[in-house]
């Protein structure tokens, strides 16, 4: 039996054309599985050149990529400024367990100011929300993503700022980043402080209102942006209460006192005051006697207020409504799970109910601070639990950090892109939870690490 194929050329391109091939049977001398891999090598040769053309162009673009992308991590390495992540295997606390590290660890660099992170209270709340409310609502707030919870807390943080409302937020970065764009508009103008959170700068970044920096906490140049600006319709000053990584706080009573020669609103993010900062630890504005004169308040849940997450804004009752209708992380983010708000509720309340936490936060810092600075290190910012302690070398304070580990103590180290170049530091992070104990075995771990590296003698 033989079979023949013969190419037609009306029909198939010639590049597709095939040569005739003839088989027989198995007494001729060809078989049918030969005649065919015959017939389809052609084709193979055809198509494949075209195909590995086509794929080479994307997997070039991703090598090409890669390579920018591990160029730039080489560099960071190098720098001495990458970042690792620790893990840490129990619970938030001011003794840890972290992968790694035998024994107890110290942890002096948490946001836990309080020490409610692994409070009993606040820990029940969490569990009893879950099970009554679900782990989630799997909605926005608008669809059906509100339940009697949000609201109680909405209001008990409105009554806690005294505020004439509140709305919540997955986070106080999206907080930030949906205020400045509803507040303002191209006939108005913002004037930031220049070493405000990255938050406000990247919220001040999606409004279309003239900008203003002014030298941070520098009241001189905020008065001549004041000045600039006379012919907005709004002004919003805006400035951190206390400045994250020097633990510095703004000078309240002179901004809000220009705010309202010159006619502006006074902003503030809270996040590191809320909850311990005040008599009554209400944050800067209670601190500095100025609650009448800010009038719109963002803060978090991440940190004093049981450390789990959320942010929220407070403010002017019109404000907070019109938010609701236009922020845009408010409306299309999923409303805040159920145990966090659980948890946030009742570290609220232990606030509404007593300073006594609050007030234990300033004996504590400032023996931390003193015991320090007589020791010859540089200690920055002023009587807040952040205490930066300065070093200057990215690489310096990471090993420091390392070192630290290795006795016992949690803290980390901050470079660029976090602090400005040349401002490396350890930020040390002080808890109601820590003992005096615990305060002197981390400065006798840092007398012991700084002279094993220079810093001090």
């Amino acid at each position: 039996m033989y079979i023949t194929y013969i190419r037609r050329q009306r029909h198939i391109p010639s590049p597709y054309s095939f040569t005739v091939l003839t088989c027989c049977d198995s007494e001729g001398e060809m078989s049918l599985r030969t005649a065919v891999r015959g017939l389809s090598a052609p084709l193979r040769s055809v198509f494949q050149p075209c195909a590995a053309a086509n794929a080479s162009r994307p997997y070039a673009a991703v090598a090409q990529a890669l390579s920018v992308l591990e160029s730039e991590l080489d560099s960071i390495r190098a720098a001495g400024t990458w970042k690792g992540e620790r893990v840490i295997t129990s619970k938030q606390g001011p003794h840890i367990c972290v992968d790694g590290s035998r024994g107890d660890i110290l942890n002096f660099c948490a946001n836990n100011y309080l020490g409610l992170s692994s409070h009993p209270e606040v820990v029940k709340a969490g569990i009893d929300a879950l099970q009554k409310y679900g782990a989630g609502l799997s909605s926005v707030r608008f669809i059906c993503g509100t339940q009697s919870l949000h609201k109680n807390l909405e209001e008990k943080l409105a009554q806690f700022h005294e505020r004439e409302d509140c709305i919540l937020y997955a986070s106080c970065f999206d907080a930030n980043a949906g205020l400045f764009e509803v507040l303002l508009g191209p006939d108005d103008a913002v004037l930031s402080d220049e070493l405000n959170h990255a938050s406000i700068i990247d919220g001040i970044r999606l409004c279309r209102a003239k900008r203003f920096r002014y030298k941070h906490m520098d009241l001189n140049d905020l008065e001549e942006k004041l000045k600039e600006s006379q012919s907005s319709r709004l002004r919003l000053v805006v400035t951190d209460g206390v400045f994250s990584m020097d633990g510095d706080v703004a000078p309240l009573n002179g901004i809000c006192d220009l705010a309202e020669q010159y006619g502006a609103l006074v902003f503030i993010d809270e996040c590191h005051a809320t909850g311990f900062m005040g008599p009554r630890g209400r944050g800067t504005d209670e601190l500095l006697g100025v609650m009448d004169k800010v009038h719109i308040v963002n803060s978090t849940l991440g940190k004093a207020l049981g450390g789990a997450a959320g942010g929220y804004t407070v403010g002017p009752k019109a404000l907070i409504e019109l938010l609701r209708q236009r922020s845009r992380p408010y409306l299309f983010s999923n409303s805040l799970p159920p145990p966090v708000v659980g948890c946030a509720v009742r570290a609220v309340e232990l606030l509404l109910a007593s300073n006594e936490i609050a007030q234990s936060m300033t004996a504590k810092t400032m023996r931390f601070r003193n015991n320090m600075t007589q020791a010859g290190f540089t200690i920055s910012g002023t009587a807040h639990p952040i205490c930066p302690v300065m070093l200057g070398d990215a690489r310096l304070a990471s090993l420091m950090a390392d070192d630290m580990l290795k006795l016992g103590v949690y803290v980390i180290g901050f470079s660029y892109p976090v602090v400005p170049k040349g401002k490396a530091r350890i930020r040390v992070q002080i808890s109601a939870a820590h003992t005096d104990e615990d305060i002197d075995r981390t400065v006798d771990a840092f007398i012991q690490t700084g002279r094993k590296h220079g810093v001090i003698s």
